[in-house]
């Protein structure tokens, strides 16, 4: 987006020129010599149905300054596994496929829930939590970077421009997270532009201050899944394993890293992927469940840092502000659309907002009855004070797949 403004503590990183990210990608290769670069693929097999993930590997193929891709593919049988792996085949030594259906590791996941850890809840984050301990076996990856599998508008470009500030070697950054615009013929993005947004601001309207309510607003797209972190932090975070990821690993930078540390990175002029249903009569699909996710976890993070959310607040002014603030925002929206022609259904809109008001009473009353709520994913490094060598156990269960599906595309 053509602006060079900054907001905030953190880093804007804008696409001032779109075309330079060839020059960028150039630069890469010299630079993965001394931070090399492990990307993590979160997938469900149903997205191979899709012709959105084959051209990101089409892409990906392209890129020849990636350490090590793992793809992380849940809810396979063995058949799509092995088909999964053929596809795969293009990238050589370079890339495995972590099938979680697998024997190892579903013995391995086991064994770390029975040590006491959240290791069994399905979700993208327990995905992107393999994929971080399959890369710490390895070993060999200075940074790790998250990509979802579903982006229709996908281009190499925007791995380089997410990956290329923790690469270079005269930049001092841990983290960085994508930013774009989300639109096809209409906007999109309605959970981070009718929910987020106006929640934030109907916290402050009632009061509600702190610091990490302050950050979590410099982000110009919080719920982006694309990221990228130092490996030595990936090994010290713990994230939620559902729809609350993104928030609570922005919660987690939030206290381990100084902001001066952390960017934003402006990485694609248009940008569309699956949409989720609205799901309104059922808060445990779609974009209901969704918003009522990211609400607690952003309850979670701002009460940890300090934040007084008591019962009045949340079960009744809360409600009230952010329904104003959301239903401007439809009108803010609409404006947006109508100046760069594109379809807005203001009807539609409105729905939205009174689902995710719902989906954000569901979200206090399930924080007032439980404010820690259900135990993260456990750091890596944690896990393996816990259980020593379990690290290098996960990478050889990863490399029993690996190998398997090396032998199938020689055969």
């Amino acid at each position: 987006m053509a602006d060079f403004q900054q907001t905030g503590a953190i880093t804007t990183l804008h696409a001032l020129r779109p075309e330079a990210w060839q020059q960028l990608d150039a630069e890469l290769r010299r630079w993965a010599r001394r931070r090399p670069l492990g990307l993590v693929l979160p997938a469900l097999h149903s997205e191979f149905e899709n012709p959105a993930i084959h051209n990101i590997l089409a892409e990906l193929e392209r890129v020849d300054w990636i350490e090590r891709l793992v793809l992380v593919l849940s809810q396979a049988d063995a058949g799509q596994y092995e088909s999964v792996c053929r596809l795969f085949a293009r990238f050589g030594g370079r890339a495995a496929v972590l099938w979680r259906e697998s024997p190892e590791i579903q013995e391995l996941l086991a064994e770390i829930n029975e040590a006491g850890f959240a290791a069994a809840i399905p979700g993208k984050g327990r995905a992107c939590w393999m994929g971080v301990g399959y890369l710490l076996a390895k070993g060999d990856c200075e940074v790790i970077a998250f990509q979802d599998c579903d982006i229709k508008t996908y281009h190499r470009k925007m791995l380089a421009r997410l990956a290329a500030p923790l690469m270079a070697p005269d930049l001092d950054f841990e983290f960085s997270k994508a930013y774009y615009a989300r639109f096809n013929r209409k906007l999109n993005g309605r959970l981070t532009r009718l929910m987020v947004g106006p929640l934030l601001q109907a916290l402050r309207r009632c009061g509600v201050s702190c610091g990490f309510l302050d950050y979590l607003g410099w982000f110009r797209y919080p719920l982006s899944g694309e990221i990228a972190m130092d490996a030595r932090l990936a090994r010290n975070i713990e994230v939620s394993p559902d729809w609350g990821l993104e928030i609570s690993t922005l919660a987690e930078v939030y206290r381990r890293v100084p902001a001066s540390r952390i960017c934003q990175v402006d990485v694609s002029e248009c940008y569309d992927h699956k949409h989720q249903t609205l799901s309104a009569g059922d808060p445990g699909k779609g974009l209901h469940r969704m918003a009522r996710e990211v609400a607690e976890a952003i309850f979670r993070a701002a009460s940890a840092d300090g934040a007084v959310l008591t019962r009045e607040l949340l079960a009744a002014a809360l409600p009230l502000a952010y329904r104003r603030e959301a239903l401007d925002m439809t009108l803010r929206c609409r404006a947006d659309a109508v100046l760069n022609g594109l379809e807005y259904d203001l009807h539609a809109e409105t729905e939205s907002v009174e689902v995710f008001a719902r989906g954000l009473e569901e979200a206090a009353e399930e924080f007032l009855a439980d404010p820690a709520g259900r135990a993260p994913l456990p750091a890596w490094q944690r896990v393996e004070a816990a259980l020593p060598g379990v690290v290098g156990r996960f990478g050889a269960a990863a490399g029993l797949e690996e190998a398997a599906w090396r032998e199938q595309a020689t055969a």
